[in-house]
């Protein structure tokens, strides 16, 4: 990310099986072989301890989705394929406001109760530990637009010709329910309807585009690569695109931009496989098999965002180290995402980073010079940036500048060679995964062939005081 800028009971069968779990439902098993738990209501993250939930591993989201600009209201399918990691007895998905029309647990009708953005499914039958168990929820509503500690807004952003939704940190329970931690990753498919007249373009690659006999457009979208949920995305809206290739011609790259400021970024776009080129070659092979980006009014978004495989942007904040920043993410952040939000470090240091090796190799400007004038700012050292302070500290500046300090501090003491193999290794050692702060020291060290780098972790990774200069190398 960049923010520098910055129930009620449905038909049918469903009707009997909404009721609340405090007032008794038990579900319809036999009652005699139960033997499971109800799975965590969230994961004790260090800043949004009951995001995400216990007991399961998704493994698959399949949303079906129906979105009228003209009325706001959205009309949802959500088919999730999990793992259960526990012998459950019910368990939880993440959802903000909407309202939930009926659940099955494997094709059974399961009891629903809601309370906050906690919606607890209780299936007819235990789950047994290590079965693989497929739930499916119908919703609809008018999806909420959710304001973060630090003052942005996420989740789903009405704009002039439809919507856009954004996740970063926890807004995709506005759009859809799920285990929206970014400890469980998955891969997605995203199957859109939409009026005629507008497009709905989501991350990974288009499958089809069909227009039906009402007018209304259905487009599908499919991430085979694991994706944590803070990083799916749908714009819907009025579009120029463009289509292109990228890396040997293997990954397409598709990008969308707002007709308003279509012309102004045609050129930047059209440079997105060329970035890529340069991404690869020093991040190592590129992760995903799509890329591209989207381009919005700044009425419609106030930061730019590194969602998987097809970031946004507002078109005042469309420039090229922005778009370096954003793409790069797609190994740092997309594909090895934090374990906690606390590692968020992990992502928005090495994007920066990236800024900085750009600018080295394309505008004159030495990492160093980069380095010397972050370490001059105050604002870097508010905190540590292993350590924000609470989630409002989760995009400040310690995050970014002090983020990328610690990657140079590493340059300077294990020299460019073995750098830039950290600069490949991690992001492959990791791929698809999730990572913590203490992953990357000790992968670090592994790589250092033994060099003591207890000052950088110490000073520049954890440390409260600014040193009194900046070092040199």
């Amino acid at each position: 990310m960049n923010r520098h800028s910055r129930l009620r009971a449905g038909a049918g069968a469903a009707t009997a099986v909404l009721c609340l779990l405090a007032a008794g439902c038990s579900g319809s098993g036999s009652g005699a072989g139960v033997h499971g738990t109800p799975g965590a209501a969230g994961l004790r993250d260090p800043y949004f301890p009951k995001l995400g939930n216990g007991g399961y591993d998704v493994s698959h989201y399949a949303l079906t989705l129906a979105y009228d600009p003209a009325s706001g209201r959205l009309d949802g399918r959500a088919e999730i394929t999990a793992k259960a990691t526990q012998d459950l007895s019910a368990f939880n998905l993440d959802l903000a406001g909407l309202t939930v029309r009926g659940a099955t647990v494997d094709g059974a009708p399961a009891a629903v109760n809601r309370a906050g953005n906690e919606l607890t499914l209780r299936p007819r039958d235990d789950i047994d530990e290590g079965a693989e168990f497929r739930a499916v929820v119908t919703y609809d509503g008018l999806p909420q637009t959710i304001t973060d500690s630090d003052g942005s807004k996420e989740g789903w952003l009405k704009t002039a010709d439809g919507a856009l939704a954004l996740g970063e940190p926890t807004g995709s329970m506005a759009w859809f329910p799920g285990n929206h931690h970014p400890s469980d990753k998955a891969s997605y498919d995203i199957t859109v309807t939409v009026p005629a007249g507008v497009r709905a373009v989501s991350n990974g690659v288009l499958g089809s585009e069909k227009k039906g006999p009402d007018g209304r457009t259905t487009s599908v979208w499919h991430s085979a690569e694991p994706m944590a949920s803070y990083l799916a995305m749908l714009a819907i809206g009025r579009y120029d695109t463009t289509t292109a290739t990228a890396l040997g011609g293997k990954v397409p790259v598709l990008t969308a931009a707002d007709p308003a400021v279509a012309a102004k970024s045609a050129a930047l776009r059209a440079r997105i496989p060329e970035i890529l080129d340069w991404e690869q070659e020093n991040f190592g092979t590129y992760p995903f098999a799509a890329s591209g980006a989207v381009v919005e009014r700044d009425d419609d978004v106030g930061y730019a965002l590194e969602t998987q495989t097809r970031p946004v942007f507002p078109a005042s904040s469309f420039d090229t180290p922005t778009l370096v920043h954003e793409l790069a993410h797609q190994w740092y952040g997309d594909s090895v995402s934090p374990a906690t939000w606390k590692d968020i470090w992990l992502n928005e240091g090495f994007a920066t980073y990236a800024e900085w090796l750009y600018a080295e190799d394309f505008a004159h400007t030495p990492a160093q010079k980069s380095f010397e004038k972050a370490f001059a700012d105050d604002d870097a050292w508010a905190f540590p940036p292993a350590a924000p302070r609470s989630s409002e500290d989760l995009f400040a500046a310690p995050v970014y500048q002090r983020g990328a300090m610690v990657l140079h501090r590493i340059r300077q003491e294990v020299g460019d060679d073995t750098f830039f193999e950290i600069l490949e290794g991690w992001p492959a050692r990791y791929r698809h995964a999730t990572a913590t702060t203490k992953d990357f020291t000790a992968y670090v060290e592994s790589v250092a062939d033994g060099r003591d780098l207890s000052e950088v972790w110490d000073v520049w990774l954890y440390g409260e005081e600014k040193p009194d200069k900046a070092p040199t190398g």
